[in-house]
């Protein structure tokens, strides 16, 4: 009877052993076969790529991501040796890039709105000078009625009920630096579009324009290179840094579901305002799987509308969220068209000749 139990002992012991050394090699072939992929991307994706989440959901398609960050724009000069892909946010830099690295194709991941971050007193002051209207859960920032108050120099104290923030400084929108920032230049659209008759620039209006539109941002002092920098300022220091921010919609919102809003935070949609595409451009065919993957797999979608990226499924938008507690537009309507990247670019260029 012993000797049988020692057999089917035996036969245990090999087996699990076998097993054991199945489980090993699988998993080392497991390893290998996760493709690293290389990138540079935009400070505003930066906590939707180290979520747990993402992580794993990359990892079911064999991927793992390896990241650099810059500014969208700075993006478009910056040495891209070694790497996979470069994700900017803005179609400008997207095509630039492309142009710059033969990419055949780009992938459209997601997309957000340029809104403005305040506070409910600034709100407040805005209001009662007929510069913003709240309609509903949602408070929209008149853009025509901000701008002659920003060119003629205006503070705050010049303004009807500016009890509430007895600021002198100018009034003004934050933004980050224009030549490095895909949200400056966003900026820059709007502005140059208002000032232009609400007509997108032509390359014959820059030498009018650019008198009125450059001192918008000289004035502004010191400017952040990335979309990161002036949000964590308003974030951190309040009212008394920023009043207004220029900032992506996608910000607030992932600020909102962390619960790392201020009290008193407000958001303002400008009207006009201006979308920006998340555009991933592929280097390497590495690359150009990730960004399908990004651009196409439900779980992978789901979540960047979690980090307030806009989808092609607005319902998951919605739902996403919610839990934000922050009400958001399904569509926004008052929106302008880009001019094209050489008139950009030549903006950009007289605004760099005058900063210091």
């Amino acid at each position: 009877m012993r000797k049988p139990l020692n057999v089917l002992l035996t036969i245990l012991l090999i087996a699990g052993v076998g097993f054991a050394a199945y489980r090993s090699v699988r998993g080392q072939l497991d390893a290998r076969s996760v493709v690293t992929v290389r990138g540079m991307i935009g400070s505003e994706k930066d906590a939707f790529f180290r979520d747990p989440e993402v992580i794993r959901a990359l990892a079911a398609h064999r991927l793992r991501v390896d990241l650099l960050k810059a500014g969208s724009r700075e993006l478009m000069t910056r040495d891209l040796g070694g790497l996979d892909f470069a994700f900017p946010a803005g179609v400008p830099a997207a095509n630039a890039l492309r142009a710059r690295v033969n990419a055949r194709t780009t992938y459209d991941v997601f997309y957000t709105p340029i809104v403005v971050a305040s506070w409910v007193p600034i709100v407040n002051i805005l209001e009662a000078n007929g510069v913003a209207r709240r309609t509903g859960d949602t408070t929209t920032l008149n853009l025509r009625a901000l701008l002659p108050l920003m060119e003629r120099g205006t503070r705050w104290t010049d303004l009807k009920g500016s009890g509430a923030y007895p600021a002198s400084r100018s009034v003004l929108i934050t933004t980050t630096d224009v030549r490095t920032s895909n949200s400056a230049a966003m900026y820059l659209a709007l502005i140059s579009h208002l000032l232009n008759g609400e007509q997108v620039a032509q390359p014959t209006d820059i030498t009018r324009l650019m008198p009125r539109v450059a001192p918008l941002f000289l004035r502004q002092g010191y400017q952040e290179s990335s979309s990161a920098g002036p949000f964590e300022d308003y974030l951190a220091l309040g009212a008394g840094k920023t009043p207004l921010v220029n900032v992506y919609e996608s910000q607030y919102l992932e600020a909102a579901r962390a619960g790392h809003l201020p009290r008193g935070a407000a958001l303002l949609y400008p009207t006009p305002t201006v979308f920006t595409k998340h555009v991933l451009v592929p280097i390497t065919p590495a690359g150009a799987q990730l960004g399908e993957v990004l651009s196409t797999d439900p779980a992978l979608q789901g979540l960047a509308a979690r980090y307030g990226f806009r989808t092609r499924d607005t319902a998951l938008f919605q739902q996403a969220v919610k839990g934000a507690g922050v009400h958001v537009p399904d569509t926004l309507v008052d929106v302008v068209d880009l001019p094209t990247q050489d008139v950009m670019e030549r903006m950009i260029a007289a605004i760099e000749r005058q900063t210091p």
